[in-house]
């Protein structure tokens, strides 16, 4: 028996999980959840519909991607996606949150308003593969509904879709400049955070029809590095650069994060606060209210998510764990693209991921 990866060709994270355990060599298959595997596998494990979810040989659940890379990672041993090297590791793990937490808006704003007939089709081929057209579309639909439900909820709406947009193609434009001289962000081998970014860059932005042509047009080397991802020539492969250079031309990539992405984890930050000020010992909710951002000129205001302090966190762990040179580097490299504010910056409260759930973390 090998494992089972539960997902889907269409799902953001499924995404992100299936290039990683391809590269790593995971004996694995996977599975498309039917309506079976959601009521008799996934919710009563997780509690929840959810996906990508991953059945271990020995009957284990994993949830959430990082969880399941850091299992592998553990489990399987050999070369790592963790870089071992201060600024290498710690650039890495940003991007990872950044991919995951932030360019989720891009991610569904060009999936729900400029593919969403394609993609309600695609639901309905992946549930029921065998059924007739009609039926297909018809479970689609009912399917994205739900997601089309976070739009507005994320701040996608038309006062800030021009300021999604414009930083999505200059985000496309820095990357396509950074795979102009290296195959993934930090030399010949993939790091977590490609994989953060490729989650989002290939699941809704490279293959939903209308946004891979905006990528292949304007792009073409992103484009050839989410191939690249998804297709890896050779497993745990290549070699991370020597020594521990973050490329110059992944400055602009960690701006871009550092402007539009910290100042909304920091409010959200602030507001979760508040919350857990007022509601000491109750269930951590999936977000505390709606925090404004600000994007390319453009405000909006989205939905304070709990879990992007978590990956915050991780980054903001490591950096902790740093002392001497390891972390004057990492502060180095924070001041070079604008991240200050995080040199110093301690969530309110730390968070665990635990049984499949956000919580308080023990002492």
């Amino acid at each position: 028996m090998t494992h089972i990866m539960y997902g889907s060709p269409a799902s953001l994270f499924s995404g992100k999980a299936r290039a990683y355990l391809d590269w790593k060599g995971v004996d694995y298959r996977e599975v498309s959840p039917n309506l079976q595997i959601r009521n008799e596998v996934i919710v009563p494990a997780v509690g929840r519909m959810i996906i990508p979810v991953m059945e271990l040989e020995d009957g284990t659940i994993l949830q959430d991607t990082s969880v399941i890379i850091d299992h592998f990672e553990a489990a399987e041993g050999g070369p790592s996606v963790y870089p071992e090297t201060p600024r290498q590791r710690f650039a890495a793990l940003l991007l990872e949150c950044f991919g995951d937490e932030w360019l989720v808006l891009p991610a569904m704003h060009y999936r729900w308003n400029y593919n969403e007939e394609w993609i309600l089709e695609e639901f309905g081929r992946n549930m029921m593969p065998d059924a007739p057209r009609e039926q297909q579309v018809a479970a689609g639909t009912m399917i994205g509904q739900q997601f089309r439900g976070f739009v507005p909820m994320l701040g996608i709406n038309e006062a800030t879709i021009p300021g999604i947009e414009a930083s999505y193609e200059a985000l496309l434009a820095d990357l396509d400049a950074h795979f102009a001289a290296h195959d993934f962000l930090l030399g010949s081998r993939p790091s977590i955070g490609d994989y953060g970014l490729i989650g989002p860059l290939y699941a809704h932005l490279y293959r939903d029809p209308a946004s891979g042509e905006i990528m292949e047009r304007l792009a073409p080397r992103v484009a050839e590095w989410v191939e690249r991802m998804v297709k890896p020539a050779q497993k745990l492969s290549g070699e991370f650069l020597p020594g521990d250079e973050v490329p110059q031309t992944l400055l602009p990539i960690l701006r871009r994060m550092m402007a539009e992405h910290v100042p909304f984890l920091e409010t959200t930050a602030r507001m979760f606060g508040a919350w857990h000020d007022e509601n000491a010992g109750a269930e951590i909710p999936r977000a505390v209210g709606m925090a404004p951002f600000e994007i390319e000129g453009v405000t909006g205001e989205g939905a304070a998510r709990t879990f992007s302090l978590w990956m915050l966190q991780r980054a903001l762990d490591y950096l902790h764990s740093l002392e001497g040179d390891d972390r004057a580097a990492c502060d180095d490299l924070l001041r070079q693209c604008g991240g200050e504010k995080l040199i110093d910056f301690e969530l309110p409260v730390r968070l665990a991921y635990e049984n499949h759930t956000m919580v308080i973390a023990s002492e």
